[in-house]
């Protein structure tokens, strides 16, 4: 009993000296008269007893439960919730920019080969949040997968885009240059045929980072003036089968499954399957007009990490939630 004591008080003494008083092992070894093997047991003992223990504190802005939440609900390899001051699309656009920037930014490998769509605002919104990275390494390849083509203004931009990140991460840019949507399966095909184009298209499967926007029927203000757009029949027959929102001009339904209708093998750029192949798939996106293009996204697992704010993420959570209980419902009262 006596000796019980004496170990806990020795543990006690030793750990208070280590944490709180910021001596090293060597040091706490000589003050105690020990050796530095005796102290570090000692030291993992105090957390086996209880004496020691981590607590985690999350800062303000940092939504480490949502994003627990998020990769066990639809199996992500990672979450990324930004701080968005606002539940509007100024302030939902901007936090996700600076949020997938840091991402970049830290997360970089040498010599990554990174896949991006042409024609998103988040991924603009990125690169506007973005710092040049320290050279070094093997030069990382920035690739454009989708159509990059268009109406000359947006060409410019879409152009641009890819040039600004590859100036950022010091690398090189390639481009896809034909549209993103053309008018026929064998326009397509006459594309696909052409050298500059399918050098481009053969680089989408060495995409070892794929950076991706969500899109909705309606397309945006971008897309618009881009040039690659569907006529209204397109967008009837599209919604008519389901279609939720799209990555890179490639649609699906609110669960997921891929809807191909009018645009089957029109559309130049990577393909659904292709890019849930990609090593690290990162969707950046967010707001009340997008979330069931991104719920539809994230059920079909065409992406493995999400880069979204606070508000999309809690309705993803709760929409996932509502889900899973109304087919256990079914699963026990099957009628």
């Amino acid at each position: 009993m006596s000796e019980a004591r004496t170990d806990l008080r020795l543990l006690t003494r030793v750990a208070r000296l280590y944490h709180e008083q910021g001596l090293n092992q060597t040091q706490v070894a000589d003050r105690l008269g020990l050796t530095q093997v005796a102290v570090s047991r000692m030291l993992k003992k105090a957390e086996e007893f209880g004496i020691v223990r981590t607590t985690v504190v999350t800062p303000p802005g940092a939504f480490t439960d949502l994003e627990d939440l998020l990769e066990a609900k639809f199996s992500l390899n990672q979450a990324i919730v930004a701080d968005a001051s606002r539940d509007s699309e100024e302030s939902v656009l901007s936090a996700i920019g600076s949020a997938a920037a840091q991402f970049l930014e830290s997360t970089l490998k040498s010599g990554e080969v990174i896949g991006i769509s042409s024609w998103s605002t988040s991924l603009l919104s990125m690169i506007d949040h973005m710092h040049p990275l320290r050279k070094g390494g093997e030069k990382s390849l920035v690739v454009q997968m989708l159509g990059g083509v268009g109406n000359p203004s947006a060409e410019q931009h879409a152009n641009r885009l890819a040039l600004r990140l590859a100036r950022m991460v010091h690398g090189e840019a390639r481009f896809l240059p034909a549209p993103g949507v053309v008018g026929s399966a064998r326009a397509a095909q006459v594309l696909l045929e052409d050298r500059a184009v399918s050098e481009a298209v053969a680089l989408f499967e060495k995409v070892t980072l794929a950076l991706v926007g969500v899109g909705v029927l309606e397309p945006s203000a971008l897309v618009a003036s881009s040039g690659n757009t569907f006529s209204k029949a397109e967008l009837e027959d599209l919604q008519q089968s389901g279609a939720v929102g799209d990555i890179c001009f490639c649609f699906y339904d609110a669960n997921g499954r891929e809807v191909r209708g009018a645009l089957e093998g029109r559309v130049i750029g990577i393909d659904l399957e292709s890019l849930r192949r990609v090593q690290r798939s990162v969707a950046l996106c967010g707001g009340k007009k997008k979330f069931p293009a991104i719920l539809g996204a994230l059920r079909g697992k065409w992406v493995n990490t999400l880069i979204t704010d606070q508000y999309t993420a809690q309705r993803l959570v709760k929409a996932q939630t509502i889900e899973t209980i109304a087919a256990g419902s079914l699963e026990l009262n099957p009628s």
